[in-house]
């Protein structure tokens, strides 16, 4: 029956008639017709999902190059330029050669401009991601007993890396040394993030991103970014310190620091200073000149080109001891398949990889895609950078995902579509083929300044807490509790505690909501909390309540803790103490036939009336979300011992969602009228309906 209104009449007032819901489907019938529907195969259908697949099919045919072609090669050629530096740097938090990094970017650009939904997000290595694969790839090192005494990337003797050949053999890896093991490592940990990104993917898990908040997000940026910056002054000192694992890492890389800083080398102090001091007057310049500049300053770019010439004229290593980048050979590897008992290893460690680079994807494809006004699908965003992972770890890359500073320098130079990306993988392409080798003499102390600076926006964010503070106390403590866990102890566990106080804060606000009683705004019908406004006017014998949350098992009791104290009438003890004092009272003194014309209102009306001020309870069930079954017990309780004491309870402004529940658990009663006399559309009617309904009993009383 479709729903629809009868034309008002002389006397009569609207009626909505309900709609018949059709008839459910067994289970059965309804797997039957999805396994169909899924199953029936066409030329459309396979071309459709080609498409969703792979998007790039579909928009490169409306690709129109005289309005995007020329934006599209600035910020790809931008973007390369950055890469350059930043992936060469971005290998000491990973532990790996800067080789390895340049692979990953060129790989990650190339498969995202092909599945990435978002046309400006760049894909590409992460410092947080790289901080934890390196966090892996140092325990893994340890664990099968390899000299961790040259950290990361620079010139070494690969084959003389080994220190214990026992756990070597037990890992049938006897002809591989620090740099094939650190790889393997990084790649069976990649491969199986990128597996658990694609199965959250197929299984349409892009929502469980959304409940890594954005505090949670920056107060993890900012606890890794401390975290970053302590394992990168080492290099910056050029003092020789082995980096810890586990929890306290941040605490104790400081108090080493401490003990060696008298072994630090001048050399590698003087070029931290003078890096720094050029990189962060660069950044401010351009952050205060970008207005005025369409392409930002190659500030990178110019330091590391004049670091490296400096180093190798000045032999900086031979005379000074000063670390260097060491060979990076050029061209490309054999593909290799990452050991299956590596991943296994790092199992649990990848899932962490997979949520993080996940949830920072798809939140900036969001936030670009609505600046930019267009649509992005969250499942999509998952395969993309899921397969960013998986195909890319059989070609020696590491983790990759969005990245929010590229992401803004690619929208800032003109970026229109994702062909910036295969201009950005052209770069990279030409410094693995050509350019490599070139950065030989690089000193690793540039490689951390770059890094140091580029966590400046992440640290940062710690100017926005007193004002994340005075917006929302539970917000600002999640952030807090993420950044200290992750400095304390570990990012890992920084994740974990940020997640569980998301929790606790949202179960929280709903376990205790704010309770309050409403009063009348002058002569008009809308009701506001006396507590907060002035010159409110309480209706008189009425009491109006409202609770702005969810009436759940959580907060049943703090819900009637509320409601008896703001009202001053305990009714489950009151109705308890009266019905031991006298058994007999709960029957009117009125009659059946009387009771049952009353309805609810008159549920009470013969009982003897209590000094509390008030005959009947109305409560505002707009901010009511939801009801479960011991809420619906609750109100049915109170409803019980009310009626007990003689005070009519009236439920206003309920939901379709939650008239449903009612009318399911048997609150309401069969009885349609008696539903009219319990529900009301707004506060004032339920109000109205108390007043009128008591100056009647009050009337039929003294005509008595």
């Amino acid at each position: 029956m479709d729903a629809s209104l009868e034309p008002p009449k002389q006397g009569r007032a609207l009626v909505l008639v309900r709609r018949q819901p059709p008839a459910p489907q067994g289970l059965l019938e309804t797997l039957k017709a999805k396994l169909m529907q899924s199953c029936t195969c066409s030329v459309p259908r396979a071309r459709a999902l080609l498409q969703d697949l792979i998007p790039a099919i579909r928009w490169l045919r409306h690709y129109r190059p005289q309005e995007c072609l020329a934006g599209d090669t600035m910020s790809g050629l931008v973007i390369g330029i950055i890469l350059i530096p930043q992936s060469i740097a971005y290998s000491l938090l990973a532990g790996l050669q800067p080789i390895y990094s340049l692979y990953t970017s060129f790989f990650a650009n190339l498969i995202y401009f092909l599945m990435g939904s978002s046309h400006h997000v760049s894909v590409g290595i992460f410092s947080l991601l790289c901080l934890m694969v390196g966090q892996v790839v140092d325990r893994e090192l340890q664990l099968a007993g390899l000299d961790r005494s040259q950290d990361g990337p620079g010139p070494r003797d690969n084959s003389s890396a080994l220190n214990s050949s026992d756990p070597m053999l037990a890992l049938g890896l006897q002809d591989c040394g620090r740099d094939c093991y650190a790889i393997r490592v990084a790649t069976a940990l990649t491969l199986v993030s990128g597996i658990y990104q694609v199965l959250m993917s197929v299984f349409r898990l892009g929502f469980v991103s959304t409940y890594l908040s954005q505090p949670l997000l920056d107060g993890f940026a900012m606890g890794a970014s401390v975290t970053i910056l302590t394992s990168q002054l080492k290099y910056m000192l050029g003092v020789r310190i082995s980096r810890h694992q586990g929890p306290g890492m941040v605490v104790r890389t400081w108090l080493s620091l401490l003990h060696s800083v008298g072994q630090a080398n001048v050399c590698d102090v003087v070029t931290s200073t003078v890096c720094l001091a050029v990189l962060l007057a660069g950044k401010e310049l351009s952050d205060r000149c970008r207005r005025h500049l369409r392409v930002p300053l190659p500030t990178e770019l110019l330091v590391i080109v004049v670091a490296t010439l400096v180093s190798h004229f000045g032999q900086l290593h031979a005379h000074f001891g000063s670390s260097v980048a060491g060979d990076i050979p050029t061209g490309f590897v054999a593909p290799q398949v990452p050991d299956p008992r590596l991943m296994w290893r790092v199992a649990l460690d990848a899932v962490s990889l997979a949520l993080v680079g996940s949830a920072f994807s798809i939140s900036l494809a969001e936030m670009f895609a609505r600046s930019h006004g267009y649509s992005i699908r969250a499942n999509q965003e998952l395969l993309a950078v899921g397969c960013c992972n998986v195909f890319p770890s059989f070609f020696h890359c590491f983790a990759t995902s969005a990245t929010l500073s590229k992401s803004l320098v690619r929208t800032a130079t003109g970026c229109r579509t994702q062909v910036s990306s295969v201009v950005s993988a052209a770069v990279v392409l030409l410094v693995l083929l050509v350019l490599a080798p070139l950065f030989r003499d690089l000193q690793r102390c540039v490689l951390a300044c770059v890094i140091v600076v580029s966590l400046r926006g992440a640290l940062r964010k710690a100017k926005e807490l007193p004002q994340l503070w005075r917006l929302s106390p539970a917000d600002a403590l999640v952030w807090v509790a993420t950044a200290a866990t992750c400095i304390l102890v570990s990012t890992e566990a920084g994740l974990l505690a940020g997640v569980l106080f998301s929790l606790l804060s949202l179960v929280g606000r709903t376990q205790r909501p704010r309770a309050t009683l409403l009063a009348r705004i002058g002569d008009s019908a809308f009701y506001e909390d006396a507590t907060e406004f002035e010159g409110l006017l309480p209706p008189p014998g009425v009491q109006v309540f409202r609770f702005t949350g969810p009436l759940y098992y959580a907060n049943k009791d703090f819900f009637l803790q509320s409601l008896y104290s703001l009202t001053g009438l305990d009714a489950g003890r009151s109705a308890a103490r009266r019905k031991e004092q006298s058994p007999e009272v709960g029957v009117s003194e009125r009659g059946p036939a009387d009771r049952k014309n009353m309805g609810s209102l008159s549920s009470g009306a013969g009982l003897e009336p209590l000094a509390v001020g008030f005959h009947t309870v109305v409560i505002d069930c707009a901010p009511l979300l939801f009801l479960d079954v011991a809420g619906m017990a609750t109100l049915q309780d109170l409803r019980r011992d009310y009626r007990a004491l003689g005070v009519a309870l009236l439920l206003a402004c309920c939901s379709p969602s939650v008239r449903d529940t009612l009318r399911r658990g048997g609150f309401l009663g069969e009885d349609q009228g008696a539903e009219d006399e319990q529900l009301f559309p707004s506060v004032h009617s339920a109000v109205e309906a108390a007043l009128v309904h008591q100056g009647e009993l009050i009337t039929a009383d003294s005509t008595l």
